[in-house]
């Protein structure tokens, strides 16, 4: 295993060599629990699944750490909205992204910090700073002074005397003007009314977002990891600011390996929650989109690679994942048990292997070597799986004689290690009712489903939760439900 990987800190590709032989430490970069979590967040998610699961498959040890967010703007504008609590937003968005992640088949995190649950370590991580002359203290607020880190751009390759030439005349808002640069950014937010806040030596307050993810990162693993994952909006500023923060405070660097997946793309536009073009994947999922089927779609595209979401893509996703769940249930029900699929057993050898089978494992190790090109184990997995859904297909038809090829060794030989390969994906066998695929020609939710979301889009809008009720306007219209608002609160649709 010879894993190369593209660096964003010294945009290379680089062959991956751990601070310790054998162990890989990686923090992932988690959500703001405000709202669910929409299919960019699956891209980005299930990117850094496979990796985990390959370094795992090659024998190392991973240490994975992915933070929740549970400080913010945005959590509090949305309690405001709702009447509700920060806790309440927060707690209830975490059980959300939990049950996403666990039907699209991503591990759970070793450890899952809450920056609620870190200020300790943040109010000490600020104090270092403050010590070293990297921070500076101004009306409750406590700031970054980028100045200070000689460093400060080398992620995103920005240079701070160009961009304030390009700030110029701008005339400063109140909290610029109490920063010593223009640049600088808040370490901690001294309390303002309503919201809530912790002590500190600075006054009442809350962490600022970037500091959360710095002390985290020390607390849990260290002052430097192996790899730092996110995704590519994150570049600036929030790694940027990590790494000027974290190495001012420890004199060492943050991470070795930066990694930033794509965007998914919406007619030509990032899917984003700000504009509103986003699309859930509680939506997609209930809508009857197979979960296996929206990894796969995911996968077909390079992780570094824009990633465009059309229907179109998703029904070839699901013609493609039919053929290969036929092939891998017959697999999995002859060879081993889906169970014992797991990343502790995803680690085999070639002993008992035919030549042909040897070599498909090492074309499938060589695609992912080459910084994780999953599309081209994808490649692997359907040739392995050809002579078993063509078996799978007569036995359906009911021929006898195709229900005892199963047994042939050599075919059990080639199911295991389809088993094998596509669990390093993290794709397993659906049952037909699980997977309730959209097929080409039969992608239509049916209409029980549509009069149910229009009625929570109703009650949403009698609660005033107009953010809840676009957001249920922009699911249907994905998925090509179109409504129709007409006077008396009556709401049709149609189907594009």
């Amino acid at each position: 295993m010879t894993l190369t990987l593209t660096n964003t800190l010294t945009r290379q590709v680089e062959t991956f060599e751990p601070l310790e032989p054998g162990k890989v430490s990686i923090y992932c970069c988690g959500v703001t629990v405000y709202d669910l979590c929409h299919l960019g967040h699956a891209r980005s998610y299930i990117a850094w699944d496979v990796l985990r699961r390959y370094l795992i498959w090659g024998g190392y040890a991973v240490t994975f750490v992915q933070n929740y967010t549970d400080i913010d703007d945005k959590i509090l504008n949305r309690a405001a909205a709702e009447g509700s609590s920060m806790e309440a937003v927060s707690e209830r968005n975490i059980e959300a992204f939990m049950a996403d992640m666990a039907r699209l088949n991503i591990l759970p995190a070793d450890r899952m910090p809450r920056a609620t649950g870190s200020l300790d370590a943040i109010r000490a991580l600020i104090s270092d700073l403050e010590a070293k002359g990297a921070a500076y203290s101004a009306d409750g607020d406590v700031y970054f002074a980028v100045m200070k880190h000689a460093g400060y751009g080398k992620l995103s390759g920005r240079d701070l005397s160009e961009q304030q030439d390009n700030a110029a005349g701008r005339v400063a808002t109140e909290e610029e003007a109490r920063k010593q640069h223009p640049f600088d950014f808040a370490l901690w937010k001294g309390a303002k009314p309503g919201e809530p806040s912790w002590d500190s030596p600075w006054g009442a307050g809350r962490p600022g977002w970037h500091i959360e993810c710095s002390a985290m990162v020390r607390e849990e693993l260290g002052d430097t990891i192996d790899i730092h994952l996110g995704g590519a909006d994150l570049i600036f500023p929030h790694h940027e600011n990590e790494i000027a923060q974290s190495e001012a405070a420890s004199g060492r660097q943050l991470a070795r390996y930066w990694l930033h997946n794509g965007m998914v793309n919406v007619g030509g536009q990032k899917m984003s929650k700000s504009l509103g073009n986003f699309t859930t994947i509680r939506a997609l999922l209930d809508s009857g989109v197979s979960p296996m089927t929206l990894r796969l779609f995911t996968l077909q595209a390079h992780y570094r690679k824009p990633l465009d979401f059309t229907a179109e893509a998703l029904e070839a996703a699901a013609t493609g994942w039919k053929g290969l769940n036929a092939a891998l249930g017959l697999a999995v029900a002859d060879a081993t048990s889906a169970e014992a699929i797991t990343p502790a057993r995803i680690r085999g050898d070639s002993l008992g292997l035919s030549p042909e089978l040897v070599a498909a494992r090492a074309r499938f190790t060589a695609a992912m070597d080459d910084d994780l090109n999953t599309a081209a184990a994808l490649a692997v997995l359907f040739e392995l799986a050809r002579p078993l859904r063509a078996l799978a297909n007569r036995i359906e038809r009911g021929d006898a004689v195709a229900a005892a090829e199963v047994q042939q060794p050599e075919l059990a030989a080639q199911g295991t290690l389809l088993a094998e390969l596509a669990a390093v994906l993290g794709l397993k066998p659906e049952t037909a009712t699980a997977a309730n695929h959209r097929e080409a020609g039969d992608g239509n939710l049916d209409a029980s489903t549509i009069e149910d979301q229009i009625e929570a889009r109703r009650q949403a809008k009698a609660e005033r939760d107009f953010a809840a009720a676009d957001r249920i306007r922009n699911d249907l219209a994905a998925l090509g439900i179109e409504l129709i608002d007409k006077p008396g609160g009556v709401t049709e649709w149609l189907r594009r």
